[in-house]
């Protein structure tokens, strides 16, 4: 067991592939100028490479347009975008039980607001009923907000099939279709997925998990339904246009983009993208199905150990939490890290509602997550190491 087996991809990916280290070097050694603040060469080239990552992300997402590609620093700043910015005092949302802090923070800091905030129950492995989310529904409901997949057990929520049921809503109805926001930091890259036929209006993501970029990239892609009128920035200030004059550009991606851009960070996560594009999504997808089932089943063979979601790998993420009775998931950690050179991460996982669901708060689970180069090898020990602390404490 002297071989390091990360298992904490949830959190981020490592190890990142080559290109995106090499992306990261080339800007900042040949570029390094700021984008869209200069005409010379330099900072043209800065506002090339910028632009490519948001060709890249709306080809991976199959977005509308690139320039409705807004990046940020991560997944949550995107969430706080799409919800602060479009909910007021009396609109509906509906939300699941299975959602990270980084949407619930802000629904219930809106809901302090008067935004009203619907929190459908997911079942205890963690999936959620379409037509639950469809019977919440109400004539003030302005948007639907659900993660794609559960940081905690995996679980991949309906987003497709309840974004098919918004894309058929009468056209004589008295309210119009709810907004559908998806919070994809979970299967970005790791789960195959189409904004537009899968009637998805906003699009949540990050760049240093299943996309292999670096931290600090991340953003909102922002469908042609959502009318920018309404969609307010969450902050204000220099974007390198139309600086004449001291309001806020009202256009694309501009008005959501203030500040000078992570450019070494989006140049990373373009190579990052592409690597992922060059392995096929679907590839990946089926890689990770076939060794998340291996450690679901050989976790579910060691006596003692409880491992929680839908034990489906076909309806999951490559996330599995599990307990060893007798241990503290924040014990099991520790020995799993010193002892057998895993790391993995324990505790609540920034989710106390979908932990609530799965019936393991306020004590959590070990949480092991695979990426697109772990190996079967990896899991194998992974299981054993598992096993020996499971003998031990017994």
């Amino acid at each position: 067991m002297s071989k390091t087996i990360y298992f904490d991809n949830a959190a981020t990916s490592w190890p990142k592939p080559p290109e995106v280290v090499e992306a990261m070097v080339r800007f900042l050694d040949e570029v390094g100028a700021n984008p869209g603040r200069a005409g010379h060469r330099m900072a043209v080239e800065a506002g090339r490479v910028v632009y490519e990552a948001r060709e890249a992300v709306a080809e991976l997402f199959n977005a509308p347009d690139p320039l409705r590609v807004v990046f940020g620093p991560n997944a949550t700043e995107a969430l706080n975008l799409a919800l602060r910015g479009l909910l007021r005092p009396g609109d509906h949302v509906v939300t699941s039980s299975m959602e990270h802090n980084s949407m619930m923070r802000p629904l219930r800091a809106l809901e302090r607001q008067g935004v009203e905030v619907t929190v459908v129950h997911c079942s205890p492995e963690g999936f959620l009923d379409p037509t639950d989310v469809e019977a919440a529904i109400r004539p003030n409901t302005v948007m639907i907000a659900l993660n794609h997949g559960s940081n905690v057990v995996g679980t991949l929520l309906p987003v497709a099939e309840v974004g098919r049921m918004l894309r058929q809503w009468p056209a004589g109805a008295q309210h119009a279709a709810p907004l559908l926001l998806v919070d994809a930091a979970q299967t970005a890259g790791a789960v195959p997925m189409d904004m537009q036929a899968d009637g998805i209006d906003l699009l949540a993501f990050t760049g240093h998990k299943s996309l292999y970029g670096p931290m600090g990239t991340g953003g909102l892609i922002i469908g042609e339904q959502v009318g920018l009128a309404r969609l307010e920035p969450l902050k204000r200030g220099g974007t390198g246009s139309r600086s004449e004059r001291e309001e806020q550009p009202t256009f694309l991606p501009d008005m959501y983009e203030s500040g000078t851009p992570n450019g070494p960070g989006l140049a990373g996560l373009t190579a990052g993208i592409r690597w992922v594009l060059e392995q096929g999504v679907e590839a990946i997808r089926v890689r990770e199905m076939a060794l998340t089932q291996r450690l679901i089943d050989g976790l579910r063979g060691i006596p003692g150990v409880t491992v929680y979601g839908g034990l489906d790998a076909r309806r999951q993420t490559a996330t599995v939490s599990f307990n060893i009775a007798g241990m503290e998931p924040s014990e099991v950690g520790l020995r799993l890290d010193e002892g057998y050179g895993m790391m993995c991460r324990v505790g609540l996982h920034c989710a106390p509602a979908a932990h609530r669901t799965i019936s393991t708060f306020p004590v959590g689970t070990v949480r092991f997550s695979l990426g697109a180069l772990n190996t079967a090898e990896d899991v194998d020990g992974a299981v054993e190491a598992v096993a020996r602390l499971a003998r031990g404490a017994l």
